[in-house]
């Protein structure tokens, strides 16, 4: 009977970086530490941060590979490589005396960072630096943080530390102010396909880019996360990994059907819309899925609505650029704005909701029904129309026809004035006069409305003696005021206003509607108390001479 031995090594493990031209993503770190090695100013402790599996223990090695590193030829720390030095290789696999790995998740105490700090003063043994590496740092406790300030401030020039955190925000101030900081980014998708591509030629594993793709998207910039889903693929693939398996396997729905849901509902036919995802959900597709699905096509196609190149990349198939760039050509952004916040809104109600089929085809319902909506450009135009037709109902109503034939038929033909001394200040059609008269009466009582509502008999006098009102309408304003109204009578205004309707109020002085034309409207109206009869055919204003 033969054992059994397990040889195999999985993927992060086989092609984990050894080297920093083999890191990808993190090209400011790799160019700040070539120039601070050339020049011999390398820091005495490093901090790195980032999220998981984008290879922070993994580049605290080849730093520590880099510290050390020495050949026949080179014996000075550096960035280049020219191959496996008397260290690099126990450095890699983590087992060598002068490079001690430690877990702070596990090491928390003070005991433990007091048992750093007693062997870091003894010289490494083969090495030509100790180091420590410390990682998940932000679990240490408060004490064991203190215990490390003044080490850190001041090691011994033969001990470097480098430190390595997801929670950067958890590590106190402090002791990252004697830290040598780098933030790693996360890998970009463009890279991962890359990286994947190139690790399944070297493993002899066909594949097609949807696939790799896909594998990509959900490794969420982690190349550890990537490289696991890409060893489940294989193993459950074999030699060719094909898009639908990895679509099961990722429990993801099929991108085709999530485009043809995309167009029903962009063409606000509700009845095609909710079959279609009733499909979907009996073929197994996860109805947070579908709207996960629904989020990542809206948001392909307002990208390439506004950067056509993305068309071009590899991040989605051919198929799923050629429908987005057709329906970013169609949609306006308004109704893909709106796609994008309701959809997000229906996953938080999924969330708290037992009966997730129920909730997502209200959402596609209401997204269906969305589209018939109208802009905001769209309201505010019909509201401006709507305005325009009232007025212009008004200008040509009989009533206000037969009384402007009225007005003009009993005004002199002749209206010229002899020159002279005699100055003409200003000769306003008589309509306009009476009209702008009646319109200044009618605003006044509204507004003394509200003062008699409000008890206020005082301040309803001063409006009729001290202002004329050429528009009104709830928050807007437009008057003349007398120059004999008392200081901050304007000010009164504005603040009773505001209380007695609960608004802000915007006070206009209307332009050419000066103190004098508040007295023409004042005297007209005294005339017309004595002589209810008379037309006013003109004004004029003669000098004192």
């Amino acid at each position: 009977m033969s054992k059994f031995e397990n040889n195999y090594c999985i993927l992060a493990r086989k092609y984990r970086p050894q080297s920093f031209s083999d890191l990808i993503g993190q090209d400011p770190m790799v160019k700040t530490l070539a120039n601070a090695f050339k020049s011999g100013r390398i820091a005495q402790s490093y901090m790195l941060s980032g999220t998981r599996g984008i290879g922070k223990t993994t580049t605290a090695r080849i730093i520590a590979r880099s510290l050390n590193y020495k050949t026949a030829d080179v014996d000075i720390p550096t960035v280049e490589f020219e191959g496996f030095g008397e260290h690099c290789q126990s450095i890699i696999q983590g087992n060598h005396v002068d490079v001690v790995e430690l877990d702070a998740a596990s090491h928390t105490s003070i005991d433990d960072v007091r048992e750093i700090i007693e062997q870091m003063y003894y010289k490494p043994i083969s090495a030509r630096f100790k180091v420590y590496i410390m990682d998940e740092v932000q679990m240490l406790s408060t004490a064991a943080f203190n215990g490390l300030l003044k080490t850190l401030e001041e090691p011994p020039p033969h001990v470097k530390f480098i430190f390595a955190t997801t929670e950067i925000r958890k590590v106190p101030i402090t002791v990252l102010s004697r830290c040598q900081r780098f933030d790693l980014h996360r890998i970009s998708i463009g890279n991962l396909i890359g990286l994947f591509t190139k690790i399944l030629r070297q493993e002899s594993i066909e594949s097609d880019p949807e696939s790799i793709a896909m594998i990509a998207r959900a490794s969420d910039g982690s190349v550890r996360d990537g490289l696991s889903l890409l060893d489940q693929a294989i193993a459950r693939c074999g030699d060719k990994i094909e898009a639908s398996t990895v679509r099961l396997m990722l429990a993801l729905a099929d991108r085709n059907r999530i485009m043809d849901l995309f167009g029903y509902l962009i063409k606000g036919d509700i009845v095609k819309a909710l079959q279609e995802f009733s499909l979907q959900y009996d073929s197994g597709a996860n109805p947070s899925v579908v709207l996960y699905g629904l989020a990542d096509f809206t948001h392909l196609v307002t990208r390439i609505k506004y950067v056509p190149e993305m068309a071009d990349t590899l991040l989605y198939s051919e198929a799923e650029n050629l429908r987005a760039s057709g329906y970013a050509k169609e949609v306006s952004v308004t109704v893909l704005s709106r796609f994008w916040q309701m959809i997000l809104k229906g996953l938080s109600e999924i969330e708290g909701f037992s009966r997730p089929m129920e909730a997502v085809e209200m959402i596609l319902i209401r997204l269906a029904h969305s589209v018939q909506l109208p802009s905001p450009e769209e309201i505010a135009h019909y509201i401006v129309e709507e305005k325009q037709k009232k007025k212009n109902d008004f200008l040509s109503s009989p009533a206000l026809l037969t009384r402007v034939a009225k007005i003009q038929k009993d005004i002199p033909s002749d209206k010229s004035f002899p020159s002279g001394d005699n100055e003409v200040v200003e000769k306003p059609n008589m309509l306009s006069v009476e009209l702008s008269s009646r319109a200044s009466d009618d605003y006044i009582e509204r507004l003394t409305e509200l003062c008699e509502n409000n008890h206020d008999d005082n301040f309803k006098e001063m409006l009729r003696k001290f202002l004329r009102v050429f528009y009104f309408e709830i928050g807007i304003l437009e008057v003349a005021c007398s120059k004999d109204a008392p200081e901050g009578f304007i000010e009164n205004l504005v603040n009773n206003l505001k209380n007695w309707t609960g608004k802000n109020w915007e006070i206009r002085f209307a332009l050419g509607q000066c103190y004098d034309n508040f007295r023409i409207g004042a005297d007209i109206q005294a005339v017309r108390a004595i002589f209810p009869n008379a037309q006013v055919v003109s004004i004029r204003t003669f000098s004192n001479s």
